[in-house]
């Protein structure tokens, strides 16, 4: 699959590279985007959640009325949880979220989500850019030039490149990552997806194992 290299105006620049089969032209297998999305997902809960149970509650234990003769039920502890400030019955405790998948089953659903992106035409290839100084408003140009100003958009680079990340930093619609970064979950979240030159040889590295 063939497609024209864009400069960050926005411009053909004359050039065409050409996207690996093994990568963008896959038999897309849906359920293994699913469960990679799954599992990012899993993976981003802290799990710290806690309420206090019967054990837990300052408070004293002792029996608070007589056991008969009260015309209500009977009751021990003030920490109880029947009584208001109490301990809670079967509250949250922490638990570990984390999910564990396959190697192959992740590769294979990374490029099962980039050729669906492929096939819907949301792949921009740019050459490689750097910016002076980090600057919101040099990366808000190149989105306007792009036509993706107000739109979820994930750029993807060869190399670390802090300039350009600092200045993507305040812009919620956007993000941007490094090729060793790319997730499932990203790339089927965004509407578009700029390719840097640099980073195309190290996707298709990364993916074609």
């Amino acid at each position: 699959m063939e497609v024209a290299v864009l400069d960050i105006n926005g411009k053909e620049t004359g050039r065409k590279v050409t996207l690996s089969d093994s990568v963008f032209g896959v038999e897309p297998n849906n359920h293994a985007i699913y469960l990679d999305v799954k599992r990012y997902l899993a993976n981003q809960r802290q799990g710290t959640h806690k309420s206090k149970e019967r054990a837990e509650i300052a408070g004293s234990t002792r029996k608070i009325k007589k056991q008969k003769g009260t015309g209500t039920a009977r009751a021990g502890s003030i920490k109880s949880p029947v009584f208001v400030g109490g301990g809670r019955i079967f509250g949250p405790r922490p638990k570990d979220y984390t999910q564990k998948l396959n190697k192959n089953v992740k590769r294979l659903a990374r490029k099962s989500a980039l050729t669906l992106k492929a096939k819907e035409q949301s792949v921009i290839v740019l050459e490689d850019f750097n910016f002076d100084a980090p600057k919101t408003k040099n990366f808000t140009n190149v989105l306007n030039a792009l036509g993706l100003a107000g739109k979820k958009s994930l750029f993807v680079l060869g190399d670390t490149n802090n300039n350009v990340y600092l200045s993507s930093r305040n812009l919620k619609s956007s993000e941007v990552v490094t090729s060793s970064g790319l997730s499932t979950y990203k790339i089927v979240n965004a509407n578009s997806i700029v390719l840097l030159e640099g980073s195309l040889e190290g996707i298709e590295s990364n993916l074609s194992k």
